[in-house]
């Protein structure tokens, strides 16, 4: 049988955020109960650094599933009619080894990764939080502007990015809620409840010293050791936690670069989101706390995103 592939149109229609939010949380859940296989990505760059390929393997046991994620980033893209990720995910039967699905890579990437986010921002931000500041104008803020209020009660959005036009168009998208345009990352994240940052930036845009106390951020952009969006000062004054360790200590620069600058170990880092859910590890433990959730992405994400419209798909056919 030759398998079906999934496009971005039926992937949005079943896999709305608020079913992909309670779905990472059990996947966060079974990550750290495990009862997931999760090595770690395989990046090849191209010769001229213009843009990589990402080969991300996963197996969960509870449904018996093989998947890989295979998905091509170039931010170059960002002023063409391509997008910076595009890919497919291949879902595999776990007991016979047949490919069973294909789905675009690029839809299903863009719902998980969000409700990731609003997994750590509902355990993590404090219950009150209202005020929420994205930085960054792509496909991500959209989806984190979709996703967040979900699990807190965001009353006051404020939006920044390099390209105020795009700013203005996510914010004309913001319906029911007071929308700023922050002339700059300062003065959308002085005070805020809850920070995403959501960049292709490789270099901090976002300061330490404007992050109060009791703020929870979402640093999801960048996912290579030399890149990051948040300087040192903010790794050190936050309690850390990831997705997976393994995928925090070989990936994520924004970790990296401060632990080579001697400012924080590894001892730092709190807990993955799924030692949280599984209450193996604390979340927040004060109202002061700075908490802070470095999204790496893993290919479990994907497969258990995938697996759910797979689900559906049989039950309709």
């Amino acid at each position: 049988m030759t398998p079906t592939y999934i496009d971005k149109p039926t992937i949005a229609t079943l896999l709305p955020m608020s079913e992909a939010i309670p779905l990472m949380e059990s996947m966060f859940h079974d990550l750290a109960t495990g009862q997931i296989l999760q090595p770690l990505r395989t990046l090849m760059w191209l010769p001229d650094k213009k843009g990589l390929l990402g080969m991300m393997p996963a197996y969960a046991g509870g449904p018996n599933l093989i998947g890989i994620k295979l998905i091509t980033i170039f931010h170059g893209n960002a002023n063409t009619t391509h997008p910076s990720h595009q890919g497919v995910i291949i879902l595999f039967d776990g007991e016979n080894g047949a490919p069973l699905m294909l789905f675009d890579a690029e839809e299903i990437t863009a719902i998980r990764t969000a409700a990731a986010s609003a997994v750590a921002t509902k355990l993590l931000a404090k219950k009150e939080a209202s005020t929420l500041a994205i930085l960054g104008t792509g496909e991500q803020a959209a989806r984190h502007l979709e996703a967040i209020p979900l699990v807190r009660p965001i009353k006051e959005v404020r939006i920044w990015g390099r390209n105020k036009s795009k700013a203005v168009q996510l914010a004309e998208k913001t319906e029911k809620r007071q929308v700023t345009i922050a002339d700059t990352p300062q003065q959308a994240a002085e005070g805020a409840d809850i920070i995403c940052t959501v960049t292709a930036a490789t270099q901090p845009i976002l300061q330490g010293e404007w992050i109060s106390p009791g703020t929870h951020l979402n640093v999801v952009g960048s996912c290579t050791p030399n890149a990051r969006e948040v300087d040192s000062e903010t790794i050190a004054k936050a309690k850390v936690f990831t997705d997976k360790y393994e995928s925090l200590f070989n990936e994520a620069g924004d970790f990296l670069i401060p632990k080579k600058e001697g400012c924080i170990t590894e001892s730092a880092v709190q807990a993955e989101l799924g030692e949280v859910i599984a209450k193996t590890r604390p979340g927040r433990q004060h109202p002061a706390d700075i908490t802070l959730f470095k999204s790496l992405g893993i290919a479990a994400e994907d497969l258990y995103s995938a697996y759910h419209v797979f689900k559906k798909i049989r039950t309709f056919s």
